[in-house]
C-alpha cells in the first residue's frame, strides 16, 4: 500500500515524492530537478489536482488522516513547480543569482 488513496494510485509513483512536509524542502526538490522531471510531475499531476482538492476538501482540516497530508503536501509541491514549467522554463527564478527564500511557518497540515 502507498501513501497516497487508492483512487491517486495512478500518480503515486510521480507524486509520492514530491509530497514533502516543508516549503524548504520542495523548494530544494525543486531546484535540484531538472525540467523534464518538473514537467513530469507538473503533467502528471496537474490533470488531477482538482479532484485532489476535492477529495482533501471532503475531510475536516482538523483531522485529516496522513494520506490527505501527502496529497495536500504534493499540491504545495504543484504550485512552486507550476511557476518553474509555466512561467520561467528553469527551476530557479530568472535573474536571482544566488538570492534563497527559508520559510520558518508552514501551512498546518
Amino acid at each position: 500500500m502507498g501513501i497516497f488513496p487508492e483512487q491517486f494510485a495512478d500518480i503515486e509513483a510521480v507524486g509520492a515524492p514530491w509530497a514533502l512536509a516543508s516549503y524548504n524542502d520542495r523548494q530544494a526538490k525543486r531546484h535540484a530537478s531538472t525540467m523534464a522531471e518538473l514537467e513530469t510531475f507538473y503533467e502528471t499531476v496537474f490533470p488531477r489536482s482538482q479532484e485532489v482538492l476535492a477529495y482533501c476538501n471532503s475531510f475536516d482540516i482538523d483531522d485529516w488522516p496522513d494520506e490527505v497530508k501527502a496529497l495536500m503536501n504534493m499540491l504545495y509541491s504543484l504550485v512552486l513547480v507550476s511557476f518553474a514549467v509555466e512561467v520561467w522554463k528553469q527551476p530557479r527564478v530568472p535573474d536571482t543569482g544566488a538570492a534563497s527564500f527559508e520559510a520558518f511557518d508552514e501551512p498546518a497540515v
